[in-house]
Parts: C-alpha cells; structure tokens; sequence
C-alpha cells in the first residue's frame, strides 16, 4: 500500500478520497475547509493536514482535486514545497492544457513526476467508484499511478502527454453540451406534441439516441428538478477552457459557443449552481 495524499474534498474529491483509504492506503487529507477535512478523517480514518505542503510531505503520490486554473497553480505549487523527489503529483482537476503544462515544469524542477488526469462521470461516478479518467504524461508516470487510480474508476486511460488529459476532457465536455441542448429540444418538443414525455424516453433510448444524459437526466428533465449533480457555474467554466483552446488550435466550435451562452442566461436566472440538464427551462419558456 502507498503512502498517499489527497488536496480538495469537495463533491468529486471526497469519495475520491475515500475509495483510497477503503483499499488500504495510508491517506492524508488537506481541504481549504478544515471542518471537512475533519470529517472525512472521522468516517474514513488517516489523518488531516493543515498545508498541502504538509500534507504532501513523504508521500508516494499526491492527488488534487480542486476548482480552476488558479486553483491549481497555487494548490500545486504548495504542495511540490512538501514533495520528496521521486514522488508524482496528479491533478484530477478540469483546468486548461497550460496550467498542467505549467505544472509539470514546475514539478520537474523538483524532481517530481506529473499527470494531468481529470475525471468524467460526475458526483454519482465518484461515489461509486465508476469515474472515466483522462491522462497526460509520461507511460512510466502512468504505470506507478495506474492502480491508484484504478480505485475510484471504471476506466483510466494514458492519452498522450502532459496536456493531453485535459485535451480530451475538452472533448467530453464539448460533446456534452450539445447532447444537454438536444436532449431538451426533444423533450420539449414531445411535451409540445401531446406525447407522454417518460414513455418516449424509455422508447428512444433503446435506439441510436441512446447516451448518459438520456438515461441519467432525461427524467429528472421532465419533472424539472435540478438541485443535483454538475452545476452550471463548472459547465460554464469548463466550456470557456474549450473556447479559449479553440481559438488556439482553429477548431470551430459553433454549437458549444451557442450551448456556452445558452448557460450564461440560465445563470442569469439564478441557476448557477443547478445541474446543467436545467437547459431544458430555457426552450420550455420560449414561444
């Protein structure tokens, strides 16, 4: 068993966390709430830390799991403080290509390996240690880490290197964003056409429209219930990442831009923090 440390127990990073001390290893904690990270020693054991620095100190293997880009900057350069060489640094964040990049130049100055490695499968994925995870690094980095990581994931997956992992959790949420918008096209429409909504649901998703939104969030979509899961305020902040790497490699990206300002009206409303399946009061309220 190694000897880990975990930075971030927000609703992806605590059970992450807990999958890994439920497997045997040494865990300790540092969350920017003390209180919490007390919390998560009283139910799962370890121990807490009150730096990243301090916490990171002689581990084998630090995760974070924090909120952005600046998040991850300041986050990480703590932590190398405490870092032993040797050691690997894993980012489970969804932040940008250069911050990992960045990251990484820092972490070598330390003689500590680095892997960008953000997650797919949201809060329940989490729970249930069924997450997708996206990497970027070098294959020896990978292979210590692989099992580790395989403890709160259905899937781990080397993409490339440094960056790449981000660059394909860009992709995840591109793809997402416009499944949201049709998945709330269609469901409107069928309440519009005098059709039973949950009926067409469970018909359709048997078919070629089959995805994880339909089955997960088409139902909770029709009772117009949204105070759950991923919230819009991440989505929006996801989907600026993709837009800003877009205007950096050429790809277009119509359809995310639209989805993107679609988000910002929902925030407008008051629904930051609700599930982005909240697209769907948008086309129910136009004419």
């Amino acid at each position: 068993m190694s000897k880990l440390a975990f930075l971030g127990l927000g609703v992806m990073g605590y059970p992450m966390a807990g999958h890994l001390a439920k497997a045997g290893h040494d865990v300790t904690v540092y969350n920017r709430t003390a209180a919490k990270a007390a919390k998560w020693v009283e139910q799962h054991g370890g121990r807490s830390a009150p730096s990243p620095a301090d916490a990171a100190r002689d581990a084998d293997i630090v995760l974070m799991c924090v909120g952005n880009d600046n998040d991850v900057r300041a986050v990480a350069k703590e932590a190398l403080g405490g870092m032993k060489s040797g050691a690997i640094l894993v980012d489970h964040t969804t932040a940008s290509a250069d911050v990992a990049r960045e990251v990484d130049d820092a972490a070598r100055a330390r003689s500590v390996a680095f892997l960008d490695a953000p997650v797919s499968g949201g809060q329940a994925g989490a729970e249930n240690g069924k997450l997708t995870v996206m990497v970027g690094g070098e294959q020896s980095t990978f292979a210590k880490a692989e099992t580790v990581l395989a403890h709160y994931a259905r899937a781990v997956t080397l993409m490339g290197p440094v960056g790449a992992g981000q660059l394909t959790k860009m992709v995840n949420q591109i793809c997402i964003a416009g499944l949201v918008q049709a998945l709330s096209e269609g469901i409107n429409f069928a309440q519009r056409a005098g059709l039973d909504p949950e009926r067409v649901l469970d018909v359709i998703s048997k078919g070629a429209a089959q995805s994880w939104q339909m089955e997960n969030r088409g139902k909770t979509m029709v009772a117009d219930k949204f105070d759950f899961g991923f919230a819009v305020d991440w989505m929006r902040k996801d989907l600026g990442i993709c837009l800003d790497a877009a205007r950096e490699n050429g790809a277009a990206l119509p359809v995310t831009a639209l989805v993107d300002q679609f988000y910002a009206r929902v925030q407008a409303r008051g629904g930051g923090r609700w599930d982005t399946s909240s697209l769907i009061r948008l086309v129910r309220d136009s004419k």
